[in-house]
């Protein structure tokens, strides 16, 4: 019997980003999927700003935009009329915008990173049950080969809105299922719509859903995916007793029933050509008790599903694999604080819920009803936050701080930062590995330094060295050469001047405060005055005491 630190069930999007993120922290895992081959199809298309932050972190940011189109805006007719145009313009202050990657590109390139990093997926391999106790997990799985045994540490679900790891675990999945049924295609059109806007044609019915029309943009010329209503000859009876979401088996949808719906609802006369896939499917939205029991954790659809409104499933997926995999690191080499693990299920799961909750919302209701910017953030991802987190804390003098995110929010990013060395300037994100925790310590005369130093000794030996620090260093400040360059002295620390005051006004931060990132790039805590003794006791909510 074959062992592993973490057994990874599901090779989409998430599961990947869970195995990326294990093996560049250097934690063995493996990852297997039941499918032979990748499925060549663009289910999830769009790619949130906050996706491309962390990817930019995990190694894949380039490779990403090198496939995928910018998402510009969304452009919405109401029987025949355009009713409003949405554009997807964000603050200056946010790295990167909106794209359009079919969902088979990202499996690409998150698969060569894997590669990469030594890992690869075992295909034609499914899940046939599991065991466990508190020393790990004994997974049964079969292969080309017959079936086989697996030890693992841990074992985690990213198999989908039918996961056998989600019913192996035996919890709840509760929700409901849209009546409708959709069909997608892969097709060109010869319109003039403006590149890089989503369409979406929806003409009032009396009885009845009003027929509808969604196109996003696709790499490729006048390349669309297309969503809309199946017709009559193509629909099929829901199956009783079972749960309904994702794509059918039976007829696959013609180019001539592409062309039908377009040629009720399209924004002006257009011919579809060149189908590359169709599917027809359904929409439910679920979302289960628990995103984890024991030493097994569930992930992307095999724990929430809901509609595709907002492209919010697949992201909302990969930030669940990014916000499991570092606290697995830590666990694996035995590392982490008891409770650390089940903090994943009381962060992730109200974040769940509210996604599905919107994107119900959203189906039914449209986007309007949201006001612009807040909307445009919070589809972004960038309001994600764990405000109710049990490993976030505040320490003196954090009254003193002027504004900046609280603990549990999205740690902003922010430039112009110079570095000695360094000919260009950096964004703070750039300095930030995602690997381990960040401190960063904030100066604004050097008598400061010492005292930040001291504090930061001590946060790094509470964190067994999983921990960077960072100082940044007002312009105004006056701090001698000697000690900006070293400040911890033969101990490394990047050290960056905020040239333009942008990290003082996006921190709120006042001289001598600190803010402590976690790895997904989340405040974890912050205080108007650093002190060991604070972050010593915040951190041990994260760490096992030192030997």
């Amino acid at each position: 019997m074959s062992s592993t630190d973490v057994l990874i069930v599901g090779a989409g999007p998430v599961g990947l980003t869970t195995a990326i993120e294990l093996r560049r922290r250097g934690v063995e895992c493996r990852v297997v999927d039941r499918l032979t081959t990748p499925m060549p199809y663009a289910k999830a298309v769009g790619v949130q700003p906050r996706t491309l932050e962390l990817w930019e972190s995990a190694g894949v940011l380039r490779r990403a935009l090198d496939g995928a189109v910018p998402m510009r805006g969304q452009i919405v007719y109401v029987d025949g009329q355009q009713v409003s145009r949405i554009e997807l313009a964000l603050p200056p202050e946010v790295p990167y915008g909106f794209i359009a990657l079919p969902q088979y590109e990202t499996e690409r390139v998150l698969t060569e990173r894997l590669a990469e990093l030594g890992g690869r997926v075992e295909r034609g391999v499914e899940l046939v049950g599991f065991d466990q106790d508190a020393e790990g997990v004994t997974a049964v799985l079969r292969g080309p080969d017959g079936q086989f045994r697996v030890c693992a540490g841990y074992l985690v679900g990213c198999d989908g809105a039918h996961s056998a790891v989600r019913k192996g675990l035996g919890v709840a999945f509760a929700g409901d299922a849209f009546p409708e049924q959709y069909m997608l295609g892969d097709v060109e059109v010869d319109w003039r719509q403006p590149p890089g806007y989503g369409v979406r044609c929806t003409r009032r019915v009396e009885s009845g859903p009003d027929d509808l029309l969604v196109a996003i943009p696709l790499p490729g010329r006048h390349r669309y995916r297309m969503s809309m209503l199946v017709p009559d000859e193509l629909a099929s009876a829901p199956s009783t007793g079972t749960m309904e979401h994702g794509f059918e088996s039976g007829h696959s949808p013609q180019l001539q029933h592409v062309q039908a719906v377009l040629d009720r609802l399209a924004p002006e006369p257009t011919c579809a050509s060149n189908l590359r896939w169709s599917s027809v499917f359904r929409i439910s939205h679920r979302i289960v008790d628990s995103y984890g029991r024991g030493r097994v954790f569930l992930a992307g659809d095999a724990a929430h599903i809901h509609p595709p409104t907002g492209a919010q499933g697949m992201n909302t997926g990969i930030q669940d694999a990014v916000a499991l995999a570092w606290r697995l690191a830590l666990a694996v080499p035995g590392l982490a604080a008891e409770g650390l693990l089940g903090s994943f299920d009381a962060e992730r799961r109200p974040v769940g819920e509210e996604a599905v909750s919107r994107t119900v919302r959203h189906a039914r209701a449209g986007f309007e009803a949201d006001e612009p910017a807040t909307m445009l953030l919070r589809e972004a991802q960038l309001l994600v936050g764990y405000p109710d987190s049990p490993l976030i804390g505040e320490g003196s003098n954090v009254e003193a701080l002027k504004g900046g995110p609280r603990p549990g929010e999205r740690a902003p990013d922010c430039a112009p930062l110079r570095r000695a060395g360094a000919a260009f300037p950096l964004r703070l994100h750039e300095l930030l590995d995602g690997r381990r925790f960040a401190l960063l310590l904030y100066a604004d005369h050097a008598d400061q330094i010492s005292d930040l130093a001291s504090a930061s000794a001590v946060a790094r030996e509470r964190a067994h060295s999983q921990l960077d620090v960072v100082f940044v260093l007002a312009v105004t400040a006056a701090v001698p050469d000697e000690v900006a360059d070293r400040p911890l002295g033969d101990a490394p620390a990047a050290v960056v001047w905020d040239l333009a005051g942008e990290f003082q006004a996006a921190y709120g931060a006042i001289g001598g405060c600190c803010h402590l990132v976690r790895p997904d790039q989340h405040v974890s805590f912050r205080a108007g005055q650093a002190r060991a003794d604070e972050l010593a006791c915040h951190l041990a909510l994260v760490f096992r005491p030192p030997s």
